[in-house]
């Protein structure tokens, strides 16, 4: 028997209050990935549960040699804003990775809204016109709100297209965008939103029996996509459109048991692109980051937000129960 110190807890309004940006998030992601490349850092690959009626439950755990564990549980449950509750639901629980000591309790839905979109910004830093001035979103949920901040820091917006379900949402990011200085629109059709765009961002609901809608042959050349919802809007025979697709781990997908494409479509993954795998800029075809978000991503946010936490003296403490 013994006793565990104080661990904290942080909600998700106080880690908004932080004020850490998309970019220290994509930095820390790709220390990160050097770090799993060296051997420092050690994931699992994601697992997935889909009980039914479009429900998706995953968790992630990395172990860092720099002293933490992050485990995540997170639940997306499409009829819960019928509900007046956010479709996606979690926490996070950061350890130490010596004793195992809770450390803190963390909230999952800003980490995840912003990691998601930091793992894009890696890929797109790499792969993505640098004077993209054209950014455009097939669904208009949290992701595309934590797309368009991440975005806008690394390129010179200047427009944004829209094409969603639900007319308010539509109308929330497009006025979100105007507020940045954009112009912004919806789009009345899939072919509309990808035609001329410089970046997509595909972030549809989880759910397998939607009929796929989009033609990777609309994109232009330089064109880059963040494909965050395993692929399932695009067409599969399209695909090959995309004659450079990065997943977010090789290893994950591998093991995965509705893979997002062909296997032999993919080039590599975020860390081999990290480590000079592929060349960097267009490559003459548009180029994908197709992905389901990985272990690494939560414990690079995770991590952060925690030290940012610490440093500051924000969360609430709470006593560990003696065990």
């Amino acid at each position: 028997m013994h006793k565990g110190e104080d661990f904290i807890f942080l909600s998700d309004e106080m880690l908004k209050a932080l004020n850490i940006a998309p970019s220290e998030v994509a930095d820390a992601i790709e220390e990160a990935l050097i770090a799993k490349a060296q051997g420092l850092l050690h994931t699992s690959p994601k697992t997935a549960i889909l009980p039914g009626r479009g429900r998706y439950m995953m968790s992630t755990l990395a172990v860092g040699d720099d002293g933490f564990i992050v485990v995540k549980q997170v639940s997306v449950c499409p009829e819960n804003p019928e509900r007046g509750l956010p479709a996606i639901n979690g926490a996070i629980m950061v350890l130490d990775a010596e004793t195992g000591l809770l450390r803190a309790i963390v909230g999952a839905n800003w980490i995840t809204a912003i990691r998601t979109a930091a793992l894009s910004a890696v890929a797109a830093r790499r792969l993505a016109d640098p004077d993209s001035e054209t950014l455009v979103f097939v669904g208009s949920g949290v992701q595309a709100h934590s797309h368009l901040a991440a975005f806008s820091e690394l390129f010179p917006l200047k427009r944004i297209r829209v094409l969603g379900r639900g007319q308010a949402n539509i109308d929330k990011l497009c006025n979100k965008a105007r507020e940045m200085g954009y112009e912004a629109e919806g789009s009345a059709t899939a072919e509309d939103t990808l035609r001329g765009a410089d970046l997509v961002v595909s972030s549809v609901n989880l759910d397998y029996s939607i009929k796929p809608f989009l033609d990777a042959n609309w994109l232009k050349p330089s064109a880059f996509a963040a494909i965050t919802d395993a692929c399932i809007p695009w067409l599969p025979a399209s695909l090959e459109a995309f004659k450079t697709v990065i997943v977010d781990d090789l290893k994950q997908e591998s093991e995965s048991e509705k893979p997002m494409l062909p296997y032999e479509q993919i080039t590599t993954d975020l860390t081999g692109l990290v480590s000079g795998d592929v060349a960097e800029g267009s490559l003459g075809a548009p180029t994908a980051f197709a992905f389901r978000g990985i272990a690494l991503g939560d414990y690079a946010a995770a991590v952060l937000a925690v030290q940012r936490a610490e440093a500051a003296g924000v969360g609430k403490s709470a006593e560990k129960i003696d065990i």
